[in-house]
């Protein structure tokens, strides 16, 4: 289940004037500021704009499209209420993010389309807006499924659909398929699912290695035996950010480092982890992007502790360009235990 363009569907709900108009929600909304696109609406995707793009790119697209700034403490909100939903419907779901998630309903006597029109109808009832299903035997294809006939889109895929339905299909369609893969497979003149389908498995391993190679091997046959998350701890916690303007004022970019620190303590503290390791992020003005690690002796949560670490951290950087982004990632998480 994936909500339809999310983040501009609330704010068309809350604002009825923006109906009709290409909206566009990123940064703080100002398309001549920093920023990228977080969702753009159906009419902002017909002038080509799409999530990750630069706002200021955006806007060279569509000057007269609505920028609005992310409001994600509205959007957290309506996704609690639309996955309240999904969880009449089935306990096993696994959250896949703000806006979507898998849902089994293999344990339902109602057949599977009854069952995601009554998703739809409730969604649409209690929330007022739409959202688009994908229906398989497997994660990989209901994921498939549920972009194929956005918005408000409702797709079965069968076993007997793979040739003609899936192969048919641009090899970035596949989850787990990015840019850089998508390059690297035209290259060697695979296009399409199907033609990836065609090769031999030894030929994606040589060129993929052991792991990505089987799963593009599979993944192109419809194949997908991963089970539903319905629970999972994180890796890490992190924070960052982008400056308005190249900076190479070294107070600047401690002060920025220093607060998303005890930002990142703070939910560490919340979620009731400790941390192994604190790692500081720089991307340069050339973009070219650099980490450094400090591992602690033991676990922490303690604040002077993580902020000294972060400044060791920054401590080993060559900072002899300007600095576009400042980042900190606390990691090596465990639980606290209770008392």
């Amino acid at each position: 289940m994936d909500m339809d363009a999310f983040f501009a569907a609330v704010e068309e709900q809350r604002r009825p004037e923006l109906k009709n108009k290409p909206v566009v929600i990123g940064g703080s909304g100002d398309p001549t500021q920093r920023g990228v696109v977080s969702t753009a609406n159906y009419e902002a995707r017909k002038f080509g704009i799409h999530s990750a793009m630069p706002l200021k790119t955006a806007y060279k697209h569509c000057p007269h499209a609505v920028f609005l700034p992310v409001d994600m403490e509205e959007y957290s909100r309506m996704s609690g209420i639309f996955k309240n939903v999904l969880r009449n419907f089935s306990p096993v779901m696994e959250d896949v993010g703000i806006d979507e998630a898998f849902l089994d309903i293999s344990a339902n006597e109602k057949s599977s389309e009854q069952i995601a029109r009554e998703i739809k109808e409730r969604i649409g009832t209690v929330t007022g807006l739409t959202c688009s299903i994908g229906i398989a035997n497997n994660k990989l294809l209901a994921k498939i499924a549920s972009d194929m006939q956005k918005p408000n889109g409702l797709t079965i895929i069968k076993e007997g659909d793979i040739e003609s339905r899936i192969w048919p299909m641009p090899v970035r369609k596949l989850w787990g398929v990015g840019e850089k893969t998508e390059a690297y497979l035209k290259s060697i003149s695979i296009n399409t699912i199907g033609e990836l389908a065609a090769v031999p498995l030894e030929t994606l391993l040589e060129h993929f290695g052991r792991s990505y190679g089987h799963y593009l091997y599979e993944a192109s046959r419809g194949l997908d035996d991963s089970e539903l998350v319905t629970h999972w701890e994180p890796k890490s916690i992190s924070r960052e950010t982008t400056f308005q303007h190249d900076t190479d004022h070294w107070q600047t970019i401690a002060k920025n480092l220093a607060g998303m620190t005890r930002e990142t303590l703070t939910e560490l503290k919340e979620r009731g982890y400790m941390c192994k390791n604190v790692t500081v992020k720089i991307r340069f003005a050339d973009f070219k992007t650099q980490t450094r690690t400090k591992t602690m002796d033991e676990l922490t949560h303690n604040l002077e502790t993580l902020r000294k670490a972060a400044f060791y951290c920054l401590g080993n950087f060559e900072l002899n360009k300007k600095v576009r982004l400042v980042g900190v990632r606390l990691g090596g998480l465990a639980k606290m235990e209770n008392d």
